[in-house]
């Protein structure tokens, strides 16, 4: 016992039971209200089915967000607290009620191909289309001699292969297909699979590039691009029902998504293979590097680890897609390079020039970059 630290007097000791009582109390109050309000989020589910409304009202949910923060000011309560609830009570909302309407289709009934079905993409996208009544059919390699009788009639052909094999794969589906259907992709490379398919099929075309992968338990949220090819109001209805499961859609111009994707995802992933292979060179001890990492190193090594956790083929595929992006890797290489002359001659006044250079350029998204890092710091103390 410290010398500050007293013995506990049997009154206080019984007052101090006497209040966690009434937290217990309280807690379980709460736990009943969350349940009343979960009965309360089921009505407005069953009238969303009804009228077939959406999901997500971005507006309702932040004018809630901004109430709440306003009134637990007034109580004496953290704003940033109160909206961290919140903000988890109406995810888990979102969730529960999205898994329940992916059972509903915007086309229910409507015959859907799925080229690739076998693949983990494929799989996943069949399974959310099967729960959402949408009848299916699966081409794979060994289903080739069948591809007239698996057309017949598809209102939706969505390609899901390997990047480099999506233009013969449209070259060889698009004679079979009816004039209506809709033939889409999901590759994250958008400018040679979507005019491999404009050439192949002459009706209803349209580049997806779902951002977010097979393992993913929810579409709340994720983001899928769309990239217009031909009859975009025959096309929408396959836009509405992502929407629908909670994704996020965003249309723009095959070239403008492959500029961009070379940077969000070419570049980060070779990065972080580069970073991941010079541990491995140097043989450096995993479990020593966690034990001294502090929350926000551990989250920077967590991402290395999950990429190697997942398909080398997959990122191959991504990284190498196309020679524009090639040639960006090699001029990511070039600028790593043009620095060893600062280190080798020890140059602190360089490096600060620099570093003073992009903290100008990045100050813009600087202060929005610490809120949200320091968000996930937060969470992963909180979880670990």
């Amino acid at each position: 016992m410290s010398p500050s630290e007293q013995p506990i007097t049997r009154e206080a000791q019984d007052q101090l039971e006497r209040l966690r009582q009434a937290i217990d109390a309280i807690d379980h109050d709460m736990v009943a209200l969350l349940k009343e309000r979960q009965e309360q989020v089921e009505k407005v589910l069953q009238l969303k089915k009804t009228h077939g409304l959406s999901v997500y009202h971005p507006a309702r949910e932040e004018n809630l967000i901004s109430e709440k923060r306003r009134i637990g000011r007034a109580v004496g309560l953290d704003a940033d607290y109160l909206e961290d609830i919140f903000r988890r009570i109406l995810r888990q909302s979102r969730v529960e009620q999205t898994a329940q309407l992916a059972r509903r289709g915007i086309r229910p009934g409507a015959n859907v191909l799925m080229v690739g079905g076998c693949g983990a993409m494929g799989r996943y996208l069949y399974d959310w289309f099967g729960k959402s009544g949408y009848r299916m059919r699966c081409l794979d390699r060994d289903d080739w001699p069948q591809v007239g009788v698996l057309c017949q009639e598809a209102d939706l052909a969505i390609i899901s292969v390997p990047i480099a094999s999506t233009p013969a794969v449209a070259r060889r589906l698009g004679p079979h297909l009816p004039a209506d259907c809709v033939l889409a992709d999901v590759t994250s490379v958008k400018q040679a699979p979507l005019e491999a398919m404009l050439a192949a099929h002459p009706g209803p075309v349209v580049g997806l590039h779902p951002l977010f992968g097979p393992v993913t338990t929810t579409m709340d949220k994720q983001v899928v691009v769309a990239t217009p090819g031909r009859s975009p109001k025959a096309c929408q209805w396959l836009l509405d029902q992502f929407a629908d499961w909670g994704a996020i859609v965003m249309t723009t111009p095959a070239e403008d998504h492959d500029d961009i994707m070379s940077i969000v995802q070419a570049l980060r992933h070779f990065a972080t293979f580069i970073f991941g292979r010079f541990l491995y060179e140097k043989r450096v001890r995993l479990d020593e590097a966690l034990e001294y990492s502090s929350p926000i190193y551990r989250l920077e090594f967590g991402m290395v680890g999950r990429l190697f956790a997942q398909d080398a083929g997959l990122y191959s595929e991504i990284i190498f897609a196309s020679p524009e992006r090639r040639a960006l890797l090699k001029e990511y290489l070039d600028c790593a390079r043009s620095n060893l002359e600062m280190i080798a001659n020890d140059d602190k006044a360089v490096f600060e020039k620099h570093f003073r250079q992009v903290a100008e350029w990045f100050d813009p998204f600087s202060r929005q970059a610490l809120r949200e890092s320091t968000y996930l710091i937060d969470k992963l103390i909180e979880r670990f």
